[in-house]
């Protein structure tokens, strides 16, 4: 049996984007996460406030179905906590964006997971680790095109602002 703290693991990354527009684009929590995360799940996003998020995702592994439930307290723009219960795991997230400059900002995550009993071992701390920098590490580049895409829809409706056309 696990006992109870958990392990804690520890994520920071550096992000190419201002600090506001990271924590919109990542606690937007869409259908389409897996994809800009590499992953393969599917996400049904069942409520949404401008306090809380409310998701659930289901996965196949080789030995059966994953499902998880998560509710996210978003506490804009410092902070947001994720509190996951799965039929594998339960998990406790905490997010904290800072500033870097004007367009860059860092994301230090620190999460707390404890298996479910009957499912054996859980995958190894450096290896979990080194799934959640490559997670985040397409996230992040995800997270960049958009805010470049983004960007140069601002300035081309600026341009056109000016001169009058629309």
């Amino acid at each position: 049996m696990t006992s109870w703290p958990p392990p804690v693991y520890r994520y920071r990354g550096e992000f190419d984007v201002p600090l506001e527009f990271a924590f919109r684009w990542c606690t937007d929590y869409r259908p389409d996460d897996a994809r800009r995360a590499g992953g393969r799940f599917d996400r049904r996003v069942l409520h949404r406030s401008r306090s809380e998020v409310l998701f659930e995702d289901l996965w196949w592994q080789r030995d059966g179905w994953r499902w998880r439930r998560t509710r996210v307290a978003l506490r804009a723009p410092d902070a947001w906590h994720a509190e996951s219960i799965g039929n594998y795991r339960d998990a406790s997230i905490d997010y904290r964006p800072e500033p870097l400059g004007e367009a860059r900002c860092r994301l230090e995550i620190v999460l707390r997971r404890r298996p479910r009993l009957g499912y054996g071992p859980q995958v190894p701390k450096s290896e979990f680790e080194r799934e959640l920098r490559t997670m985040w590490a397409r996230f992040g580049r995800s997270m960049s095109r958009d805010y470049r895409v983004q960007r140069g829809r601002a300035t081309a409706l600026k341009r056109t602002s000016r001169s009058g056309r629309r």
